[in-house]
């Protein structure tokens, strides 16, 4: 029984079908006007291992040739129900009388193979993945025994031997498992990804509507300790007129940055411009100094003149995210402190507090969205900080401990007036 090894005509015709397989895979996932064409596309993958099985057969012995071209044929009628089927057999039997001349007994058996098979196709295509497993390999089982049948009720001279067994009757059951398993493993995969990037647009619009809520929060919470020092009645007129204009100032602000996100869709170029840092700084001290107040925080600081370049707006949204994180991080009251030092090129600012301090992985998470260490936070004003300094092609580095405080220095380049700094996008 010397007969029973997987020759290389058994690995070649093995072969064939497989990467038909992974061809009509790889082209359906990626190019989507191809899936329009689905059955076109799975008739022409199934086409072609069924053309070179016959043209390289499996020689048994010298009185018996075969081939695996029923694997892709019984295929290409699963899936592709019977309109793929015709297509199939037509080639089939075209490739087939072309190769080795009429036959009779070929034609009844393809048909015969074709009918059934079709038949059954709607009601494979509705079974999970172990019905189709077990019902592939039993019509494989089914049919060739049938065939065989048929080729002995039609010819006398037609002959079973053992090497005919095992080859179309035992073998094909196995190769037909193998493949639907195969096809159905780059299915559901196919159907993973479609949901995950479906999954994915959604949760897109979900961080754009949380940081959205986020960002705008932020001067409203300005608005908020502003409107709040305005109760005070022995305010003078001027400091009044002072905090209405910083109120306005606040809400303009919340607009802008509701109409930054609302173009979002639409990405334009950054605008870029000089930043007065030293006077940017100043300002987003005395936005924070209402919530300052209300914590019970002093803020002190060391600032030097200075100039970068960016855009100026996406700036001071980084710093007054910052400067906010350090007041909520001293809820008990405490000191926060801005240091600003320019030299050399690099310009440092250095945001101190010694509130409640953070954790090595804290710092380590710092900038992801949704990742934060307050209640109700939700790490998105770490990220547009994070985002921005990048986008000035700087660095933030996080120096903390526990219950003594936390400090987060800012690297930025200095202008360079002879060739302007552009943001990296």
């Amino acid at each position: 029984m010397n007969f029973i090894y997987f020759n290389q005509h058994v690995l070649d015709n093995l072969f064939y079908i497989l990467v038909s397989l992974l061809i009509f895979f790889v082209l359906y996932e990626n190019m989507n006007v191809l899936r329009l064409y689905k059955k076109t596309l799975l008739t022409a993958c199934a086409s072609v291992p069924i053309i070179l099985c016959m043209k390289f057969p499996i020689y048994i012995d010298d009185y018996c040739i075969h081939d695996l071209r029923q694997i892709p044929f019984l295929l290409g009628i699963l899936y592709g129900g019977w309109p793929v089927g015709a297509a199939l057999l037509f080639i089939l039997l075209m490739a087939r009388f072309a190769i080795y001349g009429f036959n009779l007994i070929t034609l009844v058996i393809y048909l015969f193979l074709f009918i059934a098979s079709a038949l059954f196709s709607k009601k494979f295509n509705k079974c999970n993945r172990k019905y189709k497993l077990g019902s592939a390999a039993f019509f494989s089982i089914l049919l060739g025994g049938m065939s065989t049948a048929i080729a002995l009720l039609m010819s006398d001279s037609f002959r079973v031997t053992e090497a005919y067994v095992f080859y179309f009757i035992l073998i094909p059951p196995f190769i037909m498992f193998f493949a639907v398993y195969i096809i159905e493993v780059l299915r559901d995969a196919i159907h993973l990804k479609t949901k995950i990037i479906k999954l994915e647009k959604m949760e897109v619009v979900s961080q754009l509507a949380a940081s959205i809520s986020h960002e705008v929060r932020n001067p409203l919470t300005v608005v908020k300790g502003f409107i709040h020092l305005l109760k005070d009645p022995n305010l003078s007129q001027g400091v009044r007129n002072g905090y209405f204009q910083h109120v306005t100032s606040e809400l303009d602000r919340a607009e802008t940055i509701i109409s930054d996100y609302l173009a979002f869709a639409k990405p334009a170029i950054e605008k870029v411009e000089d930043i007065i840092v030293d006077r940017e700084i100043r300002s987003i001290i005395e936005m924070i100094k209402p919530l300052a107040s209300m914590s019970s925080v002093e803020i002190s600081e060391s600032i030097e003149p200075a100039t970068i370049r960016g855009n100026s707006q996406y700036f001071k949204q980084c710093f007054l995210n910052l400067m906010k994180n350090g007041v909520e991080a001293m809820p008990n009251g405490g000191e926060l402190n801005i240091l600003m030092q320019a030299d050399k090129g690099k310009m440092l600012i250095k945001i101190s507090d010694n509130g409640v301090g953070m954790t090595k992985e804290q710092i380590n998470r710092f900038g992801e969205p949704y990742y934060s260490s307050k209640e109700k936070g939700t790490g998105l004003g770490s990220m547009v900080a994070i985002r921005t300094i990048q986008m000035m092609n700087g660095t933030l580095d996080i120096k903390s401990d526990q219950n003594e405080g936390t400090t987060i220095t800012v690297t930025l380049p200095s202008v360079n007036r002879d060739r302007p700094l552009q943001l990296d996008k």
